[in-house]
């Protein structure tokens, strides 16, 4: 983030900070720290961002009837926040980042209770639910920045930095964890029915490559080579942090069922995710029962 040149101060509020918000995709958000403090996210990057669109009107992204218990669309619209650019003629209008996270947090909600009524806004609440996502981790990397005074970028250090983060020191006592929507859908894409409890000993492959593999290869690696293998009571989710690993974990389960359920098989939904997260599916080769059209 650079400080603004301000040859002259306009009106309160102005800019004072710039910068550009990585979250994935092919452009991140515009966002500002103003005179007095306020983080703000620019419209027009906010409406890019979850409708993947050049232009609209954020409004209309956020009135639809499915978001209404869960979002006030007009109490947002009523809080943009205009502001001044110095050293430009210009002015931007925005939103606080709490805002944002308000509508992300939103339509996933609506994806969940089944009240969005079109297939764009269950494309939009998928998308969501991935900036979600992008947002813990990147915080938590702001934080630990901030609260070390790390600024090396080696990787090594990193690594040790984000294991700590994100693996307990010792086993949490089970609680469910994988809520039973992700049994539906798993069973859904692969013709599967029967007790959840007797679910295929195979799925336990797709939870690697879907669930922890895809939260963060280097969390998943270390589960794999250093804890016991999961059986019942003992799991690898007990062994990540209660207000760190265990969070984004919940919130990348949920993405991918959001995700699922806009497929049509199990084949399409591995190959969604591997292509979002730039990795090939593996090859799901332990258990004879396996479905050839999943491997």
């Amino acid at each position: 983030m650079s400080e603004l040149d301000v040859p002259s101060l306009p009106e309160s509020p102005f800019a004072k900070h710039k910068g550009d918000l990585q979250l994935g995709g092919d452009s991140g958000l515009e966002c500002y720290v103003l005179d007095d403090g306020k983080r703000v996210i620019s419209l027009r990057t906010v409406v890019k961002a979850i409708a993947s669109t050049e232009s609209g009107n954020l409004g209309s992204y956020i009135g639809a009837n499915g978001l209404k218990p869960f979002l006030n669309s007009e109490l947002i619209l009523g809080e943009t926040i205009d502001f001044a650019l110095p050293g430009t003629q210009f002015r931007s209008r925005g939103i606080t980042a709490e805002a944002f996270l308000d509508i992300c947090n939103a339509y996933v909600s609506a994806l969940r209770a089944g009240t969005l009524e079109t297939q764009r806004q269950r494309e939009i609440a998928i998308q969501a639910s991935i900036l979600l996502s992008a947002c813990a981790k990147v915080g938590l990397i702001a934080l630990i920045d901030e609260a070390t005074c790390y600024q090396s970028e080696r990787e090594g250090d990193a690594l040790q930095l984000k294991l700590r983060a994100f693996i307990a020191e010792e086993l949490r006592g089970w609680e469910k964890t994988f809520p039973d929507e992700l049994w539906e859908e798993f069973g859904r894409l692969t013709n599967w029915s029967g007790s959840f409890n007797s679910r295929p000993k195979w799925w336990g492959k797709l939870v690697l490559e879907l669930i922890y593999d895809a939260l963060d290869p280097d969390i998943a690696q270390h589960l794999k080579k250093n804890m016991p293998p999961p059986k019942t009571g003992q799991n690898y989710h007990q062994w990540l942090t209660q207000d760190v690993g265990l969070k984004a974990l919940v919130s990348h389960i949920h993405q991918v069922i959001g995700i699922a359920k806009t497929c049509q098989t199990m084949r399409e939904l591995r190959d969604k995710i591997a292509a979002y997260y730039g990795k090939k599916p593996e090859q799901l080769t332990m258990f004879n029962d396996i479905p050839d059209s999943i491997k």
